[in-house]
């Protein structure tokens, strides 16, 4: 039996059989399963030319994707709403895509870094002056202690001793009954010892517990690595898990416009896929007027792409734009809090 695998001085030998499918090929495609009709033998040279061919610049699909992304808010969405889509990149590929490279560029940029915070010599300094002023103590304790003391100044000395020990005892309570009304009223078992005394959740959760226990453990700085690691880790497939939940608010939004939850969606793809790409550029150009031109061009990117596929008036625009930040950048925020916590699950593993 005949197929279509040919060398490349066969590029047009006559049509055969489907090396995939049986089927009978008359075109440069299979018309049964899609698969192209003539096959090089595989090469170094080939796998490059169909990178290049399908990924990059050949096919005309990746420039005319950002062309529309870049340059013409909603386009790429009512295109591939239209019907339109071989010509342009698939937008989860897209998305995918422009994610992955903004977390490994704010990865090797150090964007996000909470172990970093505070500068060395800041550092430096607060632990030099916390010395000096131990010092400070020590030396005057030393003088106290050599000094004798009259009968009053005596008296005196031991009620206020007495004093400032029933002072932190009452200020010990009162931080213990307030973490208990706390941790009551939000239905949380955080205070262990005095929610759990019988050992009952710890022994429900020993992983937990035994993740938590080797995390406090660890220095303060090794702390914010733990952090660090956690987003870097959990962030970009807790942000790809909120593009139903961005759909969401603009089905809620949008009632009564008509448009599928698939619509809605594919315009979630889309316009986070924008902000990846600018996030990016944004990291790897030096702040000045580009920079702001940069968050000039987000800030005002999704209202006109809402405004070019969903319609309304300015300001019904404004508003749902609004709405939409507001309860969109709170999922984020948790999102983000939710990887780096998740990173303490990591502690202990090696």
């Amino acid at each position: 039996m005949s197929t279509a695998v040919t060398s490349e001085h066969d590029a047009h030998a006559p049509s055969a059989n489907c090396p995939n499918c049986e089927a009978v090929v008359s075109g440069h495609y299979c018309s049964n399963c899609g698969q192209e009709a003539i096959l090089h033998h595989a090469s170094t040279r080939e796998f490059l030319h169909e990178f290049v061919g399908h990924y990059v610049a050949l096919e005309g699909r990746l420039w005319g994707t950002v062309m529309r992304l870049l340059f013409r808010p909603g386009a790429l969405t009512l295109e591939y709403i239209r019907g339109r889509r071989v010509r342009f990149v698939q937008p989860l590929r897209l998305y995918l895509t422009l994610s992955l490279l903004f977390f490994a560029i704010m990865k090797f940029s150090g964007g996000f870094d909470p172990s970093t915070n505070e500068k060395p010599e800041t550092v430096v300094a607060a632990k030099a002056a916390d010395a000096a002023r131990q010092a400070a103590r020590v030396q005057s304790a030393a003088v106290e202690k050599l000094k004798p003391l009259t009968a009053d100044e005596a008296r005196g000395k031991s009620a206020a001793e007495a004093a400032i020990e029933d002072m932190q005892k009452d200020f010990k309570l009162e931080q213990t009954t307030s973490a208990a009304a706390k941790n009551a009223s939000s239905g949380n078992d955080l205070n262990f010892t005095l929610m759990d005394k019988d050992g009952d959740f710890l022994n429900r959760w020993p992983t937990l517990r035994n993740k938590w226990q080797a995390f406090e453990d660890l220095p303060n700085g090794e702390k914010g690595k733990v952090f660090t690691e956690g987003f870097y880790h959990y962030a970009p497939y807790a942000i790809f898990c909120l593009m139903p939940v961005f759909a969401l608010f603009l089905k809620v939004l949008y009632l009564g416009s008509g448009k599928r939850f698939g619509e809605h969606l594919l315009f979630a793809l889309h316009t986070n896929a924008f902000a990846f790409f600018i996030y990016s550029v944004i990291l790897l150009v030096p702040s000045g007027l580009l920079g702001f031109v940069l968050w000039c061009w987000l800030l005002g990117y999704l209202p006109w792409a809402m405004r070019r596929v969903y319609g309304g008036s300015r300001w019904g625009v404004f508003l749902r734009w609004g709405t939409l930040m507001t309860f969109y950048s709170m999922a984020i925020g948790l999102a983000v809090l939710l990887s780096m916590l998740a990173g303490i699950m990591s502690v202990g593993g090696h």
